[in-house]
C-alpha cells in the first residue's frame, strides 16, 4: 500500500475513505463474517445499494477466502429465491428494508446468517463489523481459487453462475491498467452499479490496483457528472451515459479539455454517438468488449485510431478468434462467425453445471462467447450480432426466454416473442410481440403482472399485439423478421 492515507473513494454523500480505512474496514467485515460462521469457500450473497461499504464487502470476502455473490438490486424475491437455492450461501447481506421480507427465504434455503447493509453504512452487518478488531490474518487463497460468482441469464430461462477466480480478476485489472495507462494520479467518475462486472471489477479493481481515486455516485445524472468533471481525469460508462451527456449543453471541448479518457462498454456504442461525441468534445470514446464470463477481452487502443463500430484488438495475453458456428473451424480474416476467447481472464466455468461448462468450451480451451463478429486485417474486432439471442439494454443482459415464459403464463396470452430493438437511450429496448386469444389482455395488464416477477430492466418497453408470429418451414419463430418489421419503433 504505497499511499495508505490517500483517498480511494469520495462518496456522493460527502463521506471519504482512504485506502487504509477501506482495508481496515474490510478486515472488520471479514472478522464479522467469520464470527457469523462463514468459512473459506462459502458463498456470501449480497443484494445491497451502492456504497463504499458494498465495495469493501467484496474485499472482505476476498480476504476471508469466501466467494462473493452480488445480486442486482432490482431482482425480485422470486428471482433471489432461485439464486439462494442454487448457490446455497452461508450468509446473505441485504438492504435493511428487505431483511424482514428475506427472512422466510433464508430459512427455506438454510442460510445461516441474514444481515443488513444500508446505503449510509448502517445496518446489522455494519453494527457487527464495527465491533470487530481491524487487524486480520488473511486466508491463503490461490490464483485459481474462486473469488466471485456472477449470475448471467440463461437462454432456457435458468440463470448460470459464472465462477471467477482471483487470477481472472487480478490479471485482467493489471492488463487494463497497462492498456489504459491508469496511475495514482487518475480520478474516475464512477456512476455504474456495483453488482455488475463493469462497475464492480473493471472500474473498481483498476483504480484500486493503480492507486487512483473514485468519485462514487449512486446513479448516472448528466448534470451531476458535468459538475464533477473538473475534478476528474477519466470516466467509465455504458452508451446511455454518453447519449445523455450529448443532450447536456455544458458538454463542450472546454469542459472536457482536461479529461484523459472516456471508456464505454457493456452494450454496443452507436457509431453516430461516437462521431457526435468526438465532434463536441474532441475526445474519441474508447470502446471495449467484455463479458461476465471473461472480464475484458479487447479494447480500442489508448494511442492510435479508435474506430467507431469496433471493440478494438485483443488485450495482451488474450487470444480472440472467429470460428464457424456449426463446425467450430477457424475462419479467415474478415469472415463473420462466432467469437471465441482464451486467456487468464476467462472464467472457470458455470457453478454446478459441468455439462453446460463443457459445451461452452472448445477442446483447446477457447470459450464460445455466443457473439458473432469478424476481425479485420488490422486486427480490430467488430461484433455484428449475437448467436444466443441476448438483449443488452442499458448495459444489462436480458435473455428473451425468461421474459417469454412469464408472459406466456398470463391468462389470455397464446404465445410471445421477445426481441431487442435499436433504442436511442438504452442501446436496445426489450420489446414483446404477443399473440392473444381475445382483446381482453392489454399492454398495461402484461406489464403490471411482470413487475412483480421480473427486474425492472427486463420489462418490455412496449408490447405489440399481432395475430400470428412469423415462422419458418420448421416452425421456428423468425425473430429476424420481427426485428426488421419493428426496427424503427423507438426512433
Amino acid at each position: 500500500m504505497k499511499s495508505p492515507d490517500k483517498i480511494f473513494i469520495r462518496n456522493g454523500d460527502g463521506r471519504n475513505f482512504t485506502f487504509l480505512e477501506i482495508w481496515a474496514l474490510a478486515g472488520q467485515m471479514s472478522s464479522a463474517l467469520a464470527a457469523s460462521g462463514v468459512r473459506t469457500g462459502d458463498r456470501v450473497a449480497v443484494q445491497v445499494e451502492k456504497s463504499p461499504e458494498a465495495i469493501t464487502l467484496f474485499l472482505a470476502c476476498a480476504r476471508l477466502g469466501a466467494i462473493y455473490l452480488p445480486l442486482n438490486t432490482a431482482y425480485t424475491l422470486a428471482e433471489v429465491d432461485y439464486f439462494a437455492g442454487d448457490a446455497e450461501p452461508s450468509a446473505m447481506i441485504v438492504m435493511p428494508e428487505r431483511l424482514e421480507a428475506m427472512a422466510d427465504l433464508g430459512k427455506r434455503h438454510k442460510v445461516g446468517t441474514m444481515l443488513s447493509l444500508g446505503i449510509t453504512g448502517d445496518g446489522t452487518f455494519m453494527d457487527k463489523s464495527r465491533a470487530q478488531p481491524k487487524d486480520l490474518t488473511d486466508a491463503k487463497v490461490g490464483w485459481d481459487d474462486l473469488a466471485a460468482i456472477l449470475y448471467t441469464s440463461g437462454t432456457t430461462g435458468r440463470s448460470k453462475g459464472a465462477m471467477l477466480t482471483h487470477g481472472n480478476l487480478t490479471s485482467n485489472a493489471l492488463t487494463l491498467i497497462d492498456t489504459w495507462r491508469f496511475s495514482a494520479s487518475d480520478v474516475l467518475i464512477h456512476a455504474l452499479p456495483v453488482y455488475h462486472t463493469h462497475g464492480l471489477f473493471t472500474a473498481t479493481n483498476t483504480l484500486l490496483l493503480s492507486g487512483g481515486t473514485m468519485l462514487f455516485r449512486q446513479k448516472f445524472d448528466a448534470a451531476d457528472v458535468m459538475r464533477l468533471m473538473p475534478e476528474a481525469t477519466t470516466m467509465m460508462g455504458v452508451p446511455t451515459f454518453y447519449t445523455r451527456l450529448l443532450q447536456h449543453k455544458g458538454l463542450t471541448r472546454e469542459a472536457t479539455a482536461h479529461m484523459r479518457l472516456f471508456i464505454s462498454g457493456s452494450a454496443p456504442l452507436l457509431a453516430d454517438t461516437h462521431r457526435e461525441f468526438r465532434e463536441r468534445t474532441g475526445h474519441a470514446i474508447l470502446e471495449r468488449f467484455g463479458m461476465t464470463e471473461t472480464n475484458m477481452n479487447t479494447s480500442n487502443p489508448y494511442e492510435g485510431e479508435r474506430i467507431a463500430g469496433t471493440v478494438g484488438r485483443p488485450l495482451a495475453g488474450v487470444e480472440v478468434r472467429i470460428s464457424d458456428p456449426e463446425s467450430g473451424e477457424p475462419l479467415s480474416t474478415g469472415e463473420i462467425g462466432m467469437i471465441e476467447v482464451r486467456g487468464p481472464n476467462v472464467f472457470k466455468g458455470y457453478w454446478r453445471m459441468p455439462e453446460k461448462t463443457a459445451s461452452e468450451f472448445r477442446r483447446d480451451g477457447f470459450f464460445i462467447t455466443g457473439d458473432l463478429g469478424r476481425i479485420d486485417e488490422e486486427g480490430y474486432v467488430s461484433i455484428v450480432g449475437r448467436g444466443k439471442d441476448l438483449i443488452i439494454t442499458g448495459g444489462f443482459n436480458v435473455y428473451p426466454k425468461e421474459v417469454e415464459s412469464e408472459i406466456d403464463s398470463i391468462a389470455g396470452v397464446v404465445e410471445s416473442a421477445v426481441i431487442g430493438l435499436p433504442h436511442p437511450d438504452f442501446g436496445e429496448g426489450v420489446t414483446a410481440v404477443v399473440v392473444r386469444s381475445g382483446k381482453d389482455v392489454l399492454e398495461k395488464d402484461i406489464v403490471k403482472t411482470l413487475e412483480s416477477r421480473l427486474a425492472k430492466f427486463k420489462l418490455p418497453k412496449q408490447v405489440i399485439f399481432i395475430d400470428d408470429l412469423p415462422r419458418n418451414a420448421m416452425g421456428k419463430v423468425q425473430k429476424n423478421i420481427l426485428r426488421q418489421t419493428y426496427a424503427d419503433l423507438y426512433r
